[in-house]
């Protein structure tokens, strides 16, 4: 029998947490979560990223291309994992518990940044004002008071906003939308918080 690597055997190890690879490319992307390297940049918007896949899944937000369609009520994603979470929606699955409470959350991400609520912790700060948050979702939109950007743009009246959510709320006032209802009267209403106001 020839001498050589077995199929599937790992032979290169993080000294730091001592996980292991199949070749020496693999440990040198998983040394990325300690070193901080972000190779991969975005040329449109100049996000950084330390896998070329990553980058590849964050140019489809300024491409638009949405390959990844839900079979069961036909909505497109950017990327297959945004997809298998979206699934949860139909399903129910909810298996990202938190220890501390009890919440369930479809993603694993929403787990990690509810846990913050608990331990008060806000990584995502801003570097004008010192402002910190919980996940930089909401520091992107908050850097947008600062640079005066607004990105969403109405093809109906012309209105821009900061965030996704005002833009989505914003367009309900021409869909005449009403997505949200209350479960004591039955009546429905274009956004969430008249819901819990009333």
């Amino acid at each position: 029998m020839a001498s050589g690597t077995h199929r599937g055997e790992k032979r290169s190890k993080c000294e730091t947490c001592g996980a292991a690879f199949r070749d020496n490319g693999g440990l040198k992307r998983h040394m990325r979560t300690y070193t901080g390297e972000r190779p991969y940049k975005c040329e449109t918007c100049g996000a950084a990223f330390s896998e070329h896949g990553n980058l590849k899944s964050h140019m489809r937000t300024h491409t638009g291309e949405r390959p990844h369609k839900c079979e069961t009520c036909g909505a497109r994603f950017s990327q297959n994992c945004t997809l298998s979470q979206h699934m949860r929606t139909h399903t129910g699955e909810r298996p990202y518990k938190c220890e501390t409470c009890g919440a369930a959350f479809s993603a694993n991400r929403n787990l990690k940044t509810h846990i913050r609520t608990h331990t008060g912790e806000r990584p995502h700060k801003c570097e004008t004002c010192g402002a910190a948050f919980r996940t930089g979702g909401t520091l992107t939109i908050h850097v947008r008071t600062h640079t005066g950007e607004k990105p969403y743009k109405c093809s109906t009246c012309g209105l821009t906003f900061t965030s996704s959510s005002n833009f989505d709320s914003h367009m309900r006032i021409h869909t005449g939308e009403k997505p949200y209802k209350c479960e004591i009267c039955g009546a429905c209403f274009g956004l969430k918080y008249t819901v819990k106001n009333i």
